[in-house]
């Protein structure tokens, strides 16, 4: 059929026959040193790599101090009915202020009154940005470098077992850790931090975690604390323990509360090795995606992530190393 249409077009005119010939075999040769790796023109390669084709620019950082620290202890213990325990370390004397049931619409509200005019450096401030739209308010005197467990509890005499389906109109718990000193607050950038946590109830019984992290800067901004992903390839097997059941009904949980996938609990790392040389130190961090995965001699040679195969949009490093190519990585 192809030969018939060649015979009958050189008929018809034999410069028009060449034209098409000579137009197919550039657009075939190109596609062929494409697919092995050769420069091509831009014109014959396909839109998504025409997008992706740019280097990967340095993301410049600014390093920042935080005081605050907090995390969960034995979240599998807990719940709404019998309370949590949280541990806090701090560089400075602070206060951590636990808000029950916090509404999750003026919560944001507040945030967004932080970054234009109304400052969140203490508890009362965010009370005011809150219009004390929480149950239950709890509050603690937390003493500088010393690990401390803070149990934290609803009252049963607020009669309250869950809060309602998803999506929820309340978080279950928001802590607030604040310096306790106005005078420290004039010399860290960081003057506070919310932290969303999620607790089980009779409801979703979705484990107990933080769910967001929120840096309050003193000038009006504030940031989202993302966590890292590192190479685990020595990481221990799941736990027996636990049935495929269980694990099914969790990840639903996770899907229903937008948690499933990346978001969920990080890897324990067992590897700082990178995960191509497996010799250097792991220290350039690739986003989006977020994988510290790559040494300083690997990052140069890579436009996708190793571990997840994304495209690079921009790269950053955890310290400050010798860096890599001063032309790959010129700012942006």
């Amino acid at each position: 059929m192809a030969a018939v249409f060649l015979v009958t077009l050189y008929e018809y005119s034999p410069l028009f026959y060449i034209a098409v010939v000579f137009t197919c075999f550039i657009v075939t040769t190109g596609l062929v040193l494409g697919w092995f790796g050769w420069d091509v023109p831009v014109i014959l390669r396909n839109s998504e790599e025409t997008q992706f084709s740019t280097r990967a620019f340095k993301k410049q950082m600014r390093q920042v101090k935080n005081p605050f620290g907090l995390e969960i202890t034995n979240s599998s213990a807990a719940s709404l009915a019998t309370g949590m325990t949280l541990t806090t370390d701090c560089l400075e004397d602070s206060r951590l202020t636990c808000y029950w049931g916090c509404s999750v619409q003026k919560l944001y509200e507040a945030l967004q009154k932080h970054a234009y005019s109304f400052r969140i450096s203490t508890p009362q401030a965010l009370e005011e940005a809150l219009y004390s739209d929480y149950l239950h308010r709890e509050q603690y005197f937390i003493k500088k470098h010393s690990k401390e467990e803070i149990y934290c509890q609803l009252p049963s005499d607020t009669e309250i077992e869950d809060f309602g389906p998803v999506p929820r109109s309340r978080y279950p718990l928001v802590a607030l850790l604040t310096l306790a000193d106005e005078d420290d607050r004039e010399i860290y950038d960081i003057i506070s931090m919310v932290s969303v946590i999620h607790i089980p109830d009779k409801t979703y019984k979705l484990p107990c975690r933080i769910l967001y992290q929120y840096l309050i800067l003193a000038q009006g901004q504030f940031y989202d604390l993302k966590q890292l992903f590192m190479s685990a390839n020595n990481s221990p097997p799941p736990s027996g323990d636990e049935s495929p059941e269980d694990r099914s009904v969790e990840q639903s949980l996770l899907e229903k509360v937008g948690l499933a996938g990346s978001d969920g609990d990080p890897v324990e790392e067992s590897s700082r090795d990178c995960v191509v040389c497996q010799n250097g130190g792991v220290n350039w961090v690739l986003l989006p995606c977020r994988h510290a995965c790559l040494c300083d001699s690997c990052v140069r040679y890579f436009k996708q992530c190793p571990m997840c195969r994304q495209f690079v949009q921009e790269s950053f490093a955890l310290c400050g190393q010798k860096e890599p190519d001063k032309d790959l990585l010129e700012t942006s």
